[in-house]
C-alpha cells in the first residue's frame, strides 16, 4: 500500500483515485467542488480541507487539472508541503512550456516529476483503461509504473520533461482531424444514398480505417457502442477537444511546424463551440455534416 494525494477529483480524476483505492492504495484527495469531494469520499478517497493538507506526507502525488494556469498555481502551493524524494505526477492535458515548468518547480524542491496524461476518457478512467504518455527521468518513470497501472493499461515513457504533453497533443491533433474525416465520408455516403453499415463493412477492413471508425463510429447503430447511440453524450466533449487542437497549433507555432490539416480541424471544431454545442461528443460533427451544404 502507498500513501497518495490527489489534487483535482472530477470527471477524470475521481475515477482515477477511485481506482487507486481499489488497488489497495491509502489515498488522500482534494478538490475545489463539494459536490466531487463527496463523490470521492463515497469511493473511499480520505478527503483534505486543502490541497497543501492532500500531499503532505504522501510518497506520490498525482494531479489533474484543467489548464497549465491551474497546474502551476497548485504545483506552486502543494510543492513546499511534498516530502523531499517525493513522486509528483501531473496527469492533466496542458502546454509544453506550462508542463516543463511544472518540472522545474518539483526539481528545485527535490522531488521527482513526471507529466503523464491521458488517453481514453472518462470511460476509460472509470474502467482504468487508460493510457498514459510519460514525460520525464527513467527514474521518476520506474517510480510511477505500479501506480499508473492501477489506473490504466498501459504507460509509455515517451522521453524528458514535456515529451508527454507533446506526444497527448500530436495523437489528439491526429484524432481530431481523423474523426472529421470520418464524418465528412459518412455524410458523403449518406447524400450519396449508400447505407452506413455498408460504408462501415468496407472501411473498416480497408485502407481507410481509423480507430475513428471502427472504435468510435459517430453513426448510431453502427459498430461498436459509442457516443452516437447515446445522442452523442460524451464521451470526449467538442470543447475539450477545441482545448487540444488549439495546444497544438500553439505547439506548432512555437517550432515553426506545418498543420494544415489540424488548423483546419481547429477551425470546425471552434465553430462548433461557438454554436453552443461544445458540451457534445466530438463525433457530432456528423450531423453538422449532415446539415451543411457545400455553400456553407
Amino acid at each position: 500500500m502507498t500513501a497518495i494525494g490527489f489534487v483535482g477529483l472530477g470527471n477524470m480524476g475521481g475515477p482515477m483515485a477511485a481506482n487507486l483505492v481499489k488497488a489497495g492504495h491509502d489515498v488522500c484527495g482534494f478538490d475545489l467542488v463539494a459536490a466531487s469531494c463527496e463523490a470521492a469520499r463515497a469511493n473511499g478517497v480520505s478527503i483534505a480541507a486543502d490541497a497543501a493538507s492532500a500531499v503532505r506526507d504522501r510518497a506520490i502525488v498525482v494531479t489533474m487539472l484543467p489548464a497549465g494556469r491551474h497546474v502551476l498555481a497548485v504545483h506552486r502551493e502543494i510543492v513546499p508541503a511534498m516530502t523531499r524524494n517525493a513522486l509528483l505526477i501531473d496527469c492533466s492535458t496542458i502546454d509544453v512550456d506550462s508542463a516543463r515548468a511544472a518540472h522545474a518547480l518539483a526539481a528545485d524542491a527535490g522531488l521527482l516529476s513526471l507529466d503523464a496524461p491521458v488517453s481514453g476518457g472518462v470511460a476509460g478512467a472509470a474502467s482504468a483503461t487508460l493510457t498514459f504518455m510519460a514525460g520525464g527521468s527513467d527514474a521518476a518513470f520506474a517510480a510511477a509504473e505500479p501506480v499508473l497501472a492501477a489506473m490504466g493499461k498501459r504507460s509509455v515513457h515517451c522521453g524528458s520533461d514535456g515529451a508527454g504533453q507533446a506526444a497527448k497533443i500530436c495523437n489528439n491533433m491526429l484524432l481530431g482531424i481523423s474523426m472529421i474525416g470520418t464524418c465528412e465520408a459518412f455524410a458523403l455516403a449518406a447524400k450519396l444514398g449508400l447505407d452506413a453499415q455498408k460504408l462501415y463493412d468496407v472501411v473498416s477492413t480497408s485502407s481507410g480505417n481509423c480507430w475513428s471508425v471502427s472504435a468510435y463510429c459517430p453513426v448510431a447503430g453502427v459498430g461498436p457502442q459509442s457516443p452516437a447511440d447515446n445522442g452523442y453524450r460524451p464521451g470526449f466533449a467538442a470543447a475539450l477537444m477545441l482545448k487540444d487542437l488549439k495546444l497544438a497549433q500553439a505547439a506548432a507555432s512555437g517550432v515553426d511546424a506545418a498543420t494544415p490539416l489540424g488548423a483546419a480541424a481547429a477551425a470546425l471544431y471552434e465553430q462548433m463551440v461557438a454554436d453552443g454545442e461544445g458540451d457534445r461528443d466530438f463525433s457530432s460533427m456528423l450531423p453538422r455534416l449532415m446539415q451543411a451544404g457545400r455553400g456553407e
